[in-house]
């Protein structure tokens, strides 16, 4: 029986040899056939190698395994602490840190909330200080957005529905939610894909709908739309994105309803008018400063403003983008907040519109990091992933996430228990606010609105350290409109409330 077996596979072994010799995709079987598989299969471990057994703890990339460890264990609700000090290298250039106050606050115990609504608003909506971003049902599973919306609504916080409609498992729970339209204009398109302002004004009735949002671009592919395969789109999701089953969906890199800022800031206004009052703002990834200055001057012309604005990073993105836009295109978080923040000072409008941060936003440290560069609130998506189980095998892509999350196969979404998950982002999205709050309370502030650019410092050089007040231009109230600063002008002559491009 043995010697049966064993000829059996030596003849398989033969076989493949054969194959792989005459073959012609692969140059390498060609050479070395069957002992060139093993690199193919190497190749395919590597970023399981990579990730359990090379990678520091402060070095893992796009979340190292520090900042991951956090979340897991808030979500789980142990002590996210480390002994015998930081692993981190405080010397190194762009380093930062926040500054300590030999006079520290008390610790609020009542998480701050942000009132987002204009003047022209309504209905406003006190917006928590972290809420979970955008992730449409398609991209993330059934149960993966029940398990989010149910902590939504347990922790009091707003969930973003992504721009692939509003799903029974966005409106089952109860959460609060901001319902986010793409150039697609899933669940309020017409046949030929362009806006249908009738079922957007009925959907953006429902009582759990808070604020709408309009999304311009996101963090990880800005300027380029996307594309869901036909055979992804099952009744489920050709029934919320209001498309044909099984016939591929194209969302296109640009919105029909506007082409210039001054279109873009009356169809806001549109929006706002067919949502009942609601809030309603738009997402951007920024590049151009001079564009964002056009809306601006488009907001001043018309004397209309959103009622917030989310800044997404170009770091952020919790699907997958072509590595060229992921790399290279977009301003990362950071100084997109400063950017928008700034010119809304400059044009005197910045107590009209609330700011919002997303992108790699984990940490209480993040939060702080991202009202003192401008925002008002801040939205995490991959770290809210990460509370419902997400092990970032980064496979989002693929319908095979081995924990769930990212998947439409049924087999695999089971995994995501949806009464236990959901306690799980309700206790991280409460224990990162209260670290938030602890280390405000260090810094000797009472809360978001005493929080100043000179309390981030960053590492310049080795031997140099400046803060954000001193690295930045930070601009006066009105400045823009009276005498704009020597960086800003050139941008603010140029910006057109009629035309984006330069």
């Amino acid at each position: 029986m043995l010697k049966i077996l064993l000829f059996v596979l030596l003849g398989a072994l033969a076989a493949l040899a054969v194959h792989d010799l005459v073959q012609r995709r692969h140059s390498l079987l060609r050479n070395y056939p069957v002992l060139g598989r093993l690199r193919f299969a190497l190749e395919a471990l590597r970023p399981e190698i990579q990730q359990y057994f090379i990678e520091r703890n402060f070095d893992g990339r796009p979340f190292d395994r520090d900042t991951r460890s956090i979340v897991y264990q808030r979500a789980k609700g142990t002590d996210a602490e480390e002994p015998f000090g930081t692993e981190l290298d405080l010397y190194r250039p762009g380093s930062e840190y926040l500054t300590p106050s030999m006079a520290p606050r008390p610790v609020r115990t009542d998480p701050p909330r942000v009132r987002i609504g204009g003047p022209d608003c309504t209905r406003p909506y006190d917006m928590a200080l972290l809420n979970v971003s955008a992730m449409s049902f398609g991209s993330l599973s059934g149960n993966a957005v029940l398990a989010l919306n149910t902590g939504a609504r347990l922790g009091g916080f707003a969930h973003d529905t992504g721009e692939g409609g509003l799903s029974q498992y966005h409106l089952g729970p109860g959460g609060d939610l901001i319902w986010e339209i793409g150039t697609g204009y899933f669940g309020c398109r017409t046949d030929d894909g362009d806006f249908d302002a009738r079922q957007f004004a009925e959907k953006a009735a429902h009582e759990q709908v808070k604020c709408v949002s309009l999304k311009i671009s996101q963090g990880a592919k800005p300027g380029i739309g996307g594309v869901l395969p036909g055979a992804k789109v099952n009744a489920e999701i050709a029934e919320v994105r209001g498309v044909p089953q099984g016939r591929t969906v194209i969302s296109p890199p640009y919105h029909r309803v506007y082409s210039t800022p001054r279109e873009l800031v009356r169809f806001l206004a549109r929006m706002r008018e067919l949502a009942g009052g609601k809030p309603v703002g738009f997402k951007l990834c920024v590049g151009s400063r001079r564009e964002f200055l056009a809306v601006c001057k488009a907001m001043l012309e018309e004397n209309t403003t959103p009622d917030f604005i989310v800044v997404d990073g170009a770091e952020g993105g919790t699907g997958a983008a072509p590595l060229e836009f992921a790399d290279n295109v977009g301003l990362p978080l950071g100084e997109g907040l400063m950017t928008v923040h700034n010119a809304l000072v400059g044009t005197g409008l910045r107590d009209r519109v609330r700011i919002g941060a997303s992108g790699k936003v984990a940490t209480g440290s993040d939060l702080v990091k991202r009202l003192l560069q401008g925002a008002d609130y801040t939205n995490a998506a991959r770290a809210m992933m990460f509370a419902i189980g997400c092990i970032q095998a980064q496979r989002c892509h693929t319908n095979a996430c081995p924990v769930g999350v990212a998947t439409q196969d049924a087999r695999r979404a089971r995994a995501v228990d949806v009464d236990d998950k959901s306690r799980r982002v309700a206790r991280y999205q409460e224990a990162t606010v209260k670290s938030a709050l602890q280390i405000m309370a260090a810094m000797g502030v009472d809360g978001p609105s005493g929080l100043r650019p000179h309390q981030l410092i960053q590492r310049v050089d080795p031997h140099t350290v400046r803060s954000y007040a001193e690295l930045h231009d930070w601009l006066a109230p009105g400045q823009l409109l009276a005498s704009p600063p020597e960086s800003w002008a050139s941008d603010w002559r140029a910006a057109d409330p009629d035309r984006f491009t330069d």
